[in-house]
């Protein structure tokens, strides 16, 4: 297993997409699969390791990073870039996606001798799994399969409550459950997601998408998250739904990830198998 890390300037918004590429080692050039954490996530979250080492071992070069704007800085395990957090917006992370792809294609990665830069597959979690599908919409030429874990299937997730606060006061906050972190979100962030309607609205474009698509669901995930899944299952021409019933929103894993669970074994395999037939 080899591993290198890389942090690009985007040269605007003091923004920095940091990442780590994974590989095994071939005899020939590999495809490629980038990762997206979702909404509160990072690179070094929990699974997301893990995740990119098995899909390295199982002979592709995975790709995980930070957004730009997720606020975690460069120690990497913190939220301490808060006010870059409360500006993240589905744009923002539409670019620092497209970046990323371009510089696959240039060649200009680490291990970039190693790639099939012709291969390309896109997965993400949750708020992730949004932006892939967003992305694979948005650029059909660029990417030949998709694989969605636990995913939202509409951008404007955030609660009632929230909205009338950030309304009223331009910034609102959430409290991150594992840390007890207040965390703010700006009114940027609405104000994205209203300009956008249309090119964010995921359900209403689903059944354009051209790549074939692997959603995999937890069955102990939230309720609606589930019924999203359903219907963009029913909506995608070239999707497939794979239920795992014991599994929440997270395959039961948590950070920092003290062992494998079952169900993150399972999304791992049947991840690893659908891209190994459309890659």
């Amino acid at each position: 297993m080899r591993k290198k890390c890389f942090s690009f300037e985007l040269g605007k918004e003091n923004r920095i997409i940091r990442g780590d590429i994974h590989l095994s080692g071939s005899d020939r050039p590999a495809p490629v699969i980038l990762i997206c954490h979702g909404f509160k996530g990072f690179k070094n979250w929990g699974f997301f390791p893990v995740l990119a080492e098995k899909l390295a071992e199982a002979g592709f070069i995975a790709i995980s990073f930070n957004f730009s704007m997720n606020g975690v800085g460069d120690d990497l395990q913190n939220f301490t870039e808060l006010e870059k957090f409360s500006r993240n917006t589905f744009s923002r992370e539409q670019e620092d996606i497209s970046f990323l792809v371009e510089k696959i294609k240039q060649g200009n990665l680490p291990f970039a001798e190693a790639m099939d830069h012709e291969r390309i597959g896109i997965m993400g979690h949750s708020r992730g799994g949004g932006n892939s599908l967003i992305y694979a919409l948005d650029h059909p030429e660029n990417i030949n399969a998709v694989t969605i874990w636990n995913s939202i299937h509409r951008v404007d997730f955030f609660a009632p409550e929230l909205i009338s606060e950030i309304e009223k006061k331009g910034v609102g906050y959430i409290t991150n459950a594992r840390t007890g972190q207040l965390l703010p979100i700006s009114r940027e962030v609405l104000e994205d997601i209203k300009q956008n309607d249309k090119r964010f609205a995921i359900l209403n474009r689903v059944s354009d998408l051209q790549s074939p698509l692997f959603i995999v669901q937890g069955g102990e995930d939230i309720p609606g998250l589930m019924e999203g899944a359903k219907k963009i299952n029913d909506r995608a021409p070239k999707s497939l739904l794979h239920i795992i019933p014991s599994a929440n929103h997270t395959m039961k894993a948590v950070h920092p990830l003290k062992e494998m669970t079952p169900e993150l074994e399972e999304a791992i395999q049947e991840t690893a198998a659908f891209f190994k037939k459309h890659l």
